[in-house]
């Protein structure tokens, strides 16, 4: 038997909040009850540019949205300096939280969430849309296929696109007091999360950042990479940037076989998406592209799924999902850690979780 939809409040009116708007709108068990911006013009603005349904209320405030009972759910898209205050505030008034990445500026402010989550009995998840999609369900199917993969040996993920003036100057990623993370947590986030999930989310023991950073003026990271390395000699890499040109890609190289992936972060078709092995065919190699067509985007699918949790707890008396929040957390920890390698000069730094 189906459960009702569960009734959405967004916080905040930023770009991410319209292709979220459009995906709750599609998910088929989400609604939107609420959005809340600094002014009330602001939020029925843009209330009115996505489509918002008439019932969906506009509020000049966060906090209007967390005192409204009609709210089951937030999606949280503000700059990280604010996800620790209001995430913590959505989880006390009894609303469950998803959360844009990063996260958070750290594993401790992290953990404040999550604490309040627990002890809210609320569910808590991050937006990595890619996680959701189908083709990423299959791609693991493949990994784990030991005669076809075999063991992992390493993993290269890119996610690099070309910022331009305006976005380099005003942009929130690139101020200190809004998103301190700067390209690590927007982009580097993503990257990570990949080769965490080919490694099945064992942590790599180290990481050490390649002495190729660029930061601004403000000490924030435009572009960076860097290295993780397991005890059992897996490797990782990642290049993350904002001024470079648009790269995607994922390389997961196994004793048996490769897997790559041209658009990992967002598939270049809506409905549409593909990845390509190559494994070994007795004394040839075997290329193969692997499409996978699907219905609804990534971002609907996440909402669905957060969605079903959600609803298993509201209706069905069910315990919130710790998977998404240890996922988090794990991403949030490597983060952290190449953030110390680049502060220090490029150092090894141990991932402490």
């Amino acid at each position: 038997m189906s459960t009702p939809p569960i009734k959405f409040g967004i916080l905040g009116c930023a770009k991410i909040a319209r292709k979220l708007s459009r995906a709750i709108a599609l998910s088929g068990n989400a609604s939107i009850s609420a959005i809340g911006s600094r002014s009330a013009e602001k939020a029925a603005e843009f209330a009115r540019e996505n489509a918002f349904p008439e019932s969906a209320r506009a509020y000049g405030s966060y906090d209007a949205v967390l005192d409204d009972p009609d709210v089951d759910a937030v999606y949280v898209p503000l700059p990280t300096s604010l996800h620790v205050q209001w995430a913590v505030l959505a989880a006390r008034k009894g609303k469950h939280v998803l959360l844009e990445k990063p996260v958070a500026l750290s594993v401790a402010e992290l953990d404040v969430i999550l604490k309040e989550c627990e002890s809210s009995g609320v569910q808590f998840m991050d937006a990595t849309m890619w996680m959701h999609h189908p083709r990423t369900h299959q791609m693991k199917e493949f990994l784990s296929d030991s005669s076809s993969f075999g063991q992992l040996k390493s993993v290269e993920s890119n996610f690099i696109f070309p910022a331009g003036k305006d976005f380099l100057e005003n942009d929130i990623r690139v101020k200190p007091d809004l998103d301190a993370l700067g390209v690590l947590g927007d982009a580097g986030w993503y990257c990570i999360r990949s080769i965490l999930w080919a490694a099945d989310y064992e942590l790599p023991k180290s990481v050490i950042a390649s002495p190729d950073a660029v930061l601004n003026d403000a000490g924030i990271i435009l572009s960076c990479s860097a290295k993780l390395q397991w005890q059992d000699g897996r490797a990782g890499s990642f290049r993350c940037s904002f001024l470079g040109d648009l790269n995607m890609d994922v390389t997961i190289a196994g004793t048996e076989g490769t897997l790559s992936v041209r658009d990992y972060v967002g598939p270049f078709e809506e409905k549409r998406a593909s990845f390509t092995t190559v494994v070994k065919s007795g004394e040839v190699l075997e290329s193969r592209e692997h499409v996978v067509t699907m219905e609804l985007p990534q971002e609907a699918l996440m909402v669905r799924e957060f969605s079903r949790l959600v609803g298993s707890i509201k209706f069905g008396g069910a315990k919130p999902e710790k998977e998404w929040p240890t996922l988090s957390r794990m991403t949030q920890a490597v983060v952290d850690a190449v953030k110390v390698s680049i502060d220090r000069g490029y150092e090894i730094v141990d991932v402490v979780y």
